[in-house]
């Protein structure tokens, strides 16, 4: 698949809309729409057999979710797509800090999640954290509702089960979790 044509239909610090005429393997043109947003960081943090977890409105579905801290920056110069993001591990802790007050002692790369590849360009970057100071969250304005609380590692599976946890990239977080202590044993 080859892009013939691109048209920048929206932009704003935190992303760009763009559509894409392709030339197909059959030589046919199609249209490919394409959000383009910076890549972002989510930090698994465990402790004690469980995990702290956040809550937080989110607008586009106008609902509040548990989830594991997450974020990313806007673009400096205003242009999202075309202005690569922040080193991953520096965003991951200053999304825990600023959501939790939690300042870990270490984070380990788990790996990374394609958040709508067939539509969007952006990854996530997931992190476990451990061994943590408690520190006062640095949260943001839209941000000034957030709850957040520690649950064992029984009450999330619970959550999970119940569909009391189901944001995709904090499940998704959670199976390359499993996956790698499970190749650790």
């Amino acid at each position: 698949m080859q892009r013939v044509r691109s048209r920048l239909v929206y932009q704003n610090a935190w992303m760009s809309v763009r559509e894409d005429d392709v030339e197909l393997p059959d030589g046919s043109i199609g249209l490919y729409g394409v959000v383009d947003k910076q890549d972002f960081a989510l930090v698994v943090p465990a402790e004690n057999n469980g995990f702290h977890i956040v809550e937080q409105f989110r607008y586009p579905v106008a609902d509040r979710f548990w989830e594991f801290p997450q974020g990313s920056w806007p673009a400096e110069d205003g242009h999202a797509a075309q202005t690569p993001g922040p080193d991953p591990a520096s965003l991951a802790a200053a999304e825990l800090r600023e959501e939790t007050g939690l300042v870990a002692a270490s984070f380990q790369y788990l790996g990374r999640v394609h958040v709508a590849h067939g539509y969007s360009s952006q990854r996530c970057h997931v992190f476990l954290a451990e061994g943590f100071t408690q520190g006062r969250p640095q949260r943001e304005a839209t941000e000034s509702d957030m709850r957040q609380r520690w649950v064992s590692e029984v009450e999330l599976d619970r959550m999970v089960v119940e569909g009391r946890f189901v944001d995709a990239l904090s499940l998704a977080a959670l199976t390359l979790l499993d996956r790698i202590r499970r190749a650790a044993r």
